[in-house]
């Protein structure tokens, strides 16, 4: 089973870092690719290196996020296609 439980189960089981900062549709991209590359690094030497299998994980979602998401100047999270306070 993954860390975190599928959306809208229990959204205070993921990092204040993550429930904190981010709108909710990219919660549950970051819940989505977390839980994805977890399961995926079932084997911590299998595509992690020296990193955890935690670890790994997280540069995963984050990286998931980043794709669709930027921080505005307002330091707020906006889909990459939104203008309002996103950085251009």
């Amino acid at each position: 089973m993954a860390p975190y439980p599928p959306t809208g189960e229990d959204p205070a089981s993921m990092p204040d870092s993550v429930t904190g900062v981010l709108p909710k549709h990219a919660q549950d991209i970051y819940r989505e690719a977390f839980n994805s590359a977890w399961d995926q690094y079932k084997d911590a030497a299998e595509g992690c290196g020296h990193e955890s299998r935690e670890e790994a994980a997280h540069k995963v979602a984050w990286a998931a996020v980043k794709h669709k998401y930027q921080k505005g100047d307002d330091d707020r999270w906006h889909p990459k296609n939104a203008t309002s306070g996103a950085k251009q």
